[in-house]
């Protein structure tokens, strides 16, 4: 199982992200946290507000989720980072069950 770590501009650009992977049955599920960034951009020191996806879904579908990521995203240079995790395991079960079948 793994967790997609995604930084967002705002909530609602999260969520429009997060339903298009669930309805794809790329991910089973996501929380969101409120953050504040520091990081150079264009040459310029920035701190912003963001918003993070936690997105759960298995190692399989890394690629396909990383793509549609980039796909939607809007920002230039989008934060997606994969962490390999473990859960109990009828939660990891769930994970696969909500993510088995792929829906065009």
């Amino acid at each position: 199982m793994i967790l997609v770590y995604v930084t967002h501009e705002n909530l609602d650009q999260a969520q429009k992200i997060v339903n298009h992977l669930i309805q794809k049955r790329l991910i089973a599920c996501a929380n969101y946290f409120p953050i504040t960034s520091s990081y150079w951009w264009e040459n310029k020191l920035e701190n912003s507000d963001e918003i993070v996806s936690l997105l759960k879904t298995k190692e399989e579908n890394w690629g396909a989720v990383k793509a549609e990521i980039l796909k939607i995203h809007p920002y230039k240079n989008p934060c997606i980072l994969k962490m390999n995790v473990e859960a109990n395991e009828e939660y990891e079960r769930w994970v696969r069950e909500e993510t088995n079948s792929v829906l065009e």
